[in-house]
């Protein structure tokens, strides 16, 4: 099924748009417009080393000890890497975003449903990074909230609309900076604390909130949306196999470092509150000299920024496939509406619900692997609504709701995409036996 894009018939948008670049929000990326293995791997690894993940980091390792805390959050990053690394195979074989992936496995109708319902929850991981800037700046300088977040919401909005090569950008300055800086926090943090090497890897944690399932949770729902949009990323990719390359720069390294640094700040007593603020550790570059303090603010910005222009990247992708229209304007309207949520403090409420999402989203991108790399089904077999996909995602979802609920230290998300998984393995095998499969992830054109 082919429909047209609705144009933008202003000339000057027109000229924009050439002049940023296409961003293919309704057809594969072409060949021609593949970017290298560098540039890709510098969106993924850039996304997670990010202080939220330090904070994570912080509170499991208090919560476990700094080698069971290192192992959950290994293993979490393991399971993230096979369950993204396959989403962005297909992408990079096919050149297809979340949306079009979508709307091969849900069909033309069920597409609305599955990206909407993403592309919204990804908007709420903006608005989290710029009140999260917002308060990080008050802490940190003084700052009233709604300064900080206000031209976070302007900058992160911004750069957006400059599209994939803005996202690449952050990454190659945001990383680089997390690693010295976050190094530098530890020295801080360690020193006068008189512990020796021995004491910090025998950190055995106080906490007990936290079980080593639901840790191993933590770290897969932290990334289970924008983990499952991959496609929005890795279609630019030149090949699968780059594309699985890029995803492992971030799953597992890249976001290991960042947990496993907010660990080893809580584990050298660098934390006055890692209950809550786990291994935040911008508090500790600050009160040393003026230049760490000038550098410690334009790293909040490039930092949360880089989470923020990813998050809003998605929702603006999914949604101009939904409206039929362009990523730009789309990703300007919904910086405004994140922007506002953000500024009316509702998102520090956000952070528990969100988490809850690593129930119900890992299933979606489960029938989608099983469908396109399992199944093969074929671009050319479109449907209105996939009954199968959405049996398979209701009871994968209900069984991981069950299990977060009644078995305590159950891995949700693991639970939600292997019953998703097997039961839409088993509708579409023994129930719908006219299927129409395909040899391999077609990149055939497919255009809305």
């Amino acid at each position: 099924m082919t429909t047209e894009a609705t144009p933008l018939h202003d000339p000057r948008h027109r000229d924009l748009a050439a002049d940023l670049g296409d961003e293919y929000e309704h057809e594969p990326v072409p060949p021609h417009a593949r970017k290298s293995l560098a540039s890709i791997a510098a969106v993924w690894f850039g996304f997670p080393m990010n202080l939220g993940n330090a904070v994570f980091g912080g509170v499991i390792v208090y919560n476990l000890g700094l080698i069971n805390g290192l192992i959950a959050i290994l293993l979490g990053n393991l399971v993230l890497f096979g369950y993204v690394g396959a989403l962005s195979y297909i992408a990079g074989t096919t050149g297809r975003n979340f949306s079009l992936q979508s709307l091969i496995t849900f069909g033309t109708t069920g597409r609305l449903i599955a990206v909407g319902f993403l592309s919204t929850v990804v908007i709420g991981w903006f608005s989290f990074q710029i009140g999260l800037t917002g308060t990080t700046m008050e802490d940190a300088l003084g700052w009233m909230p709604i300064v900080g977040a206000a031209l976070a919401a302007v900058l992160f909005t911004g750069l957006t609309t400059v599209g994939i090569r803005a996202l690449s950008w952050l990454g190659m300055i945001a990383t680089p900076l997390f690693v010295v800086l976050g190094g530098i926090a530890l020295y801080y943090g360690a020193t006068g604390n008189g512990l020796s090497f021995n004491d910090v890897v025998s950190y055995e944690g106080t906490g007990t909130a936290l079980t080593f399932g639901a840790a191993v949770g933590i770290v897969i729902a932290g990334f289970a949306d924008s983990g499952t949009m991959t496609g929005d990323f890795t279609r630019w990719s030149t090949s699968g196999k780059s594309a699985v390359v890029a995803t492992f720069t971030a799953f597992p390294v890249s976001n290991f470092v960042a947990y496993a640094l907010g660990g080893l700040v809580v584990a050298v007593g660098g934390s006055s509150d890692p209950a809550n603020n786990g291994g935040g550790f911008l508090g500790l570059l600050t009160g040393h000299s003026a230049i760490l303090t000038i550098i410690a603010v334009f790293f909040v910005f490039a930092n949360l920024g880089s989470v923020g222009t990813h998050c809003l990247y998605n929702g603006a992708v999914g949604w101009s496939g939904i409206t039929k229209t362009t990523m730009r304007p789309v990703a300007v309207i919904l910086g405004i509406l994140g922007a506002a949520v953000a500024l009316t403090g509702v998102w520090s409420h956000f952070v528990d619900w969100l988490n809850l999402l690593g129930i119900f989203v890992p299933p979606i991108g489960a029938i989608m692997i099983i469908d396109q790399l399992v199944l093969r089904r074929s671009a050319s077999a479109i449907t209105k609504l996939r009954a199968s996909a959405f049996t398979a995602w209701i009871i994968g979802a209900g069984v991981a709701t069950l299990s977060h609920y009644f078995v305590p230290g159950s891995v949700d998300a693991i639970v939600g995409i292997v019953v998703a998984s097997v039961v839409f393995w088993s509708y579409e095998k023994f129930l719908v036996p006219n299927a129409t499969t395909t040899s391999k992830p077609a990149p055939e054109a497919v255009a809305v």
